[in-house]
This record gives C-alpha cells, structure tokens and sequence, in this order.
C-alpha cells in the first residue's frame, strides 16, 4: 500500500477545494495518484451533487453581468441552503460567472452550454460547486435582457441579496456617463423601493383585485354611504398605484423628485428621448 502523506493530501485539497478527510479517501483509492484522485473526486461529486438535490434552498445570492457596451445583459439568482454558503467567495465567484454566461449566451438549454470561461459545460460547473461547496443549489431564475440603443444599469445589494436589472433605450445612439448613473440609480432605487411596475398601466388585474377587496373591506366598515365609499375606494388605489410604481416614487436620493421626474430631466440635458419601461429585481 502507497503511503499517504499529509503533504499530498493538503495539496489536493488546495488543488480541488474538497475536504481533507474526502481527499484522503481519495488517494487510498487510488494509492496516492493525485490525477487520479481527482478523477475520484470528480466522479463522487456528481453523486455527491445528485444526494443533495432534494435539500431545501432558502439561501442564496443574485449577480449582474453586462456587456462591454451594456447593451445586453445577464441577471440570476441561485439559491443554496445557508447564509455561510450565500456569502462564501466561490459561491459567489460561480453565481458572477453564471450571468456572464447569460449575458454572452442567453438562458436557452443554459445548463448544456459550453462555457464562455473554462472548460466543460454549465450543469458540470453546477456540479462542481455542489460537490465542492457541501450543499444543494437551484438556479432559480435568469434572464437575458438587450437593447438597440442605450444603455443596462444594475445594482447589487447586500451581497447579492437583492439585485436589479434596468433598460433604458433611447431613441438615438448615446453612451454618456450620465445615462450609466441614471440606470445604476433607478437600479439602486427599486432595490431599496416595493414595485409592482413602471407604470400604473402595467400593475396586472389580479394585484389590483387584491387590493380593490382589501379596501372594499375596510371602507364598509367604517359605515359610510356607497357613494362615498366608492370615492374613498378610487383614492386608496390611486395612492396604492403611486406607491408601487416605480415612475410616481419619490427618487430614494432625491425625494423631491420622482423618479419619472429624474428620467426627464436626464433625457433634456442629453438631448435624447429616454424610455424606460421595464426592469427585473430578483431578491431572497
């Protein structure tokens, strides 16, 4: 029998990240062929992967990846099963990688494609990590988004807590500096902000539903007539609706300012038609 020494052992362990005792049983399998071993270790990973796939994931992180001209983007959010893991730099490092790929890819069969960065395809990177980091992971939603012209903002918070995607087209070609901050900002905005939409026109018939029974409810308990509960119900959804879409906010660094207000003001001081329609958040 080979004997195993802990120099080798520590040197596979920084090699592939995987446990000392798991890297041991490794070169006993494989009387101390670090190749090998690895090999060993590759292949227990996919089972190690596939045991943890019923794991609960509550946990997790979103990252943000834009082209060199951000004119497209990736945006996507992987769950994992502890706050320990959600903020571990490799976890961390894969979920950045993952967006890059959506940004450059697209999220069609996204875990069978080859990878833009490194070797092999999405579903093993996955894999890897799994098997790596001890824990089961999901990828729970992704999403590709490009323009024509304009610009992609986004934002991260709290280490990938919550994270923004916003498009701002515009009808001519324009790269200023400006146009980047104002998307960082709105991006910045709907992190800290609730949003059903951009526009009151865009909150869908079922949230408004919801919320047009909440205040029935509450206006007949007050034992008023019918005429003037149907006032009270109109005013509570229209102060519902400024609430929760993102151009009637007050801007989060600027109250005074709404953020359609800050949109304008970009737009004439560039000399440009800014529209900004739409955006995705993802948070856990």
């Amino acid at each position: 029998m080979v004997m195993i020494t802990a120099s080798t052992v520590k040197n596979l362990r920084e090699i592939t990240g995987v446990a000392m005792m798991d890297c041991k049983k490794a070169l006993v399998e494989t009387n101390g062929d670090i190749e090998a071993a690895q090999d060993y270790l590759r292949k227990k990973g996919q089972a190690k992967a596939l045991k943890k796939s019923s794991r609960e994931t509550s946990e997790g992180a979103v990252s943000f990846s834009t082209s060199v001209d951000s004119k497209s983007a990736g945006l996507v959010k992987v769950a994992c099963e502890t706050d320990f893991v959600a903020r571990n730099e490799k976890f961390l490092t894969f979920t950045n990688q993952l967006a890059n790929q959506i940004c450059e890819k697209g999220v069609n069969n996204l875990l069978e494609q080859t990878l833009v960065k490194g070797e092999g395809d999405v579903e093993a990177l996955l894999t890897g990590i799994i098997a790596e980091l001890g824990e089961n992971m999901q990828i729970l939603n992704c999403k590709k988004i490009e323009i024509s012209n304009g610009i992609i903002g986004g934002y991260i918070h709290n280490n990938g807590k919550i994270g923004v995607a916003v498009p701002l087209e515009t009808d001519q070609p324009c790269d200023d500096i400006r146009l980047e901050t104002l998307a960082r900002d709105i991006s910045m905005h709907i992190a800290a902000f609730p949003a059903e939409a951009v526009k009151a026109d865009q909150v869908s018939s079922e949230v408004l539903e919801k919320e047009k029974d909440i205040f029935i409810a509450q206006a007949r308990e007050s034992g008023k007539p019918d005429n003037i509960i149907e006032k009270m119900i109109e005013g509570r959804l229209n102060k519902f609706l400024k609430e929760v879409c993102v151009e009637s906010q007050p801007f989060v660094k600027d109250p005074q300012i709404t953020v359609s207000n800050l949109v304008n003001k970009t737009a004439k001081e560039l000399g440009v038609n800014i529209n900004f329609n739409t955006f995705e958040k993802y948070q856990f």
